[in-house]
């Protein structure tokens, strides 16, 4: 019975809950604008990840590192839109 019990998704989604209640912390604990930025930024790239390994199972084929490279790739252009539209917003191009 042991072998039917999702504990890695019981404990995944625990987990989940513990970052978005930190994530909440931010407005209820009225933090600076750069710690508060700091924190929710670094939350949602572990929830982000937590929710790809455990709950989308990327690690757990044999071709895992396709999927990772896929992963970097789209984290590289959601970059590269970001910056760049930062970029144009600033200096008016």
């Amino acid at each position: 019975m042991k072998e039917l019990f999702p504990a890695k998704q019981v404990m995944g989604f625990v987990f989940s809950l513990i970052l978005t209640a930190v994530a909440l912390a931010v407005y209820f604990l009225d933090m600076s604008f750069a710690i508060g930025l700091t924190v929710l930024v670094v939350t949602a790239f572990i929830q982000a990840l937590l929710q790809l390994v455990v709950f989308m199972h990327a690690g757990e084929t044999k071709d895992k590192w396709s999927i990772y490279g896929n992963v970097y790739f789209m984290i590289f252009i959601a970059l590269i839109t970001i910056f760049g539209t930062l970029f144009l917003f600033n200096w008016d191009m």
